[in-house]
């Protein structure tokens, strides 16, 4: 199977299990990997032929500056069910990861699902 990577997009959100962490924007990270076949997108050199990065971009960023979640693990399943909508989309991988204030120093705390189309 064939895999188109978004990588290191970046989101403000209010998002966490303390009421604290909900009180302020914070920055997420997300990472999807979407699998597609691509042979004829490849073939075609045609946007009607692949799947369309800027849906997926759009529905990361929705969910992110979106309705509050308490975690990370909501925020990515939101995500993904939402990608797995999209037309020849037959798995998806969501990564999102973020730097908790209360947990600092950390580079993040990320969470990754894999999810497919049933």
């Amino acid at each position: 199977m064939d895999r188109i990577e978004l990588e290191g997009m970046v989101f403000s959100g209010r998002h966490g299990v303390r009421p604290a962490e909900r009180a302020e924007s914070q920055e997420f990270k997300v990472d999807i990997k979407v699998n597609a076949d691509l042979l004829a997108a490849g073939r075609s050199d045609r946007v009607e032929d692949t799947v369309d990065y800027r849906p997926i971009y759009a529905i990361a960023k929705s969910v992110i500056e979106g309705e509050s979640a308490k975690l990370i693990e909501t925020l990515a399943q939101r995500i993904a069910e939402r990608v797995l909508e999209l037309d020849k989309v037959v798995g998806v991988s969501v990564r999102i990861a973020k730097r908790p204030q209360s947990m600092r120093p950390i580079d993040a705390a990320a969470v990754k699902i894999t999810r497919t189309r049933a």
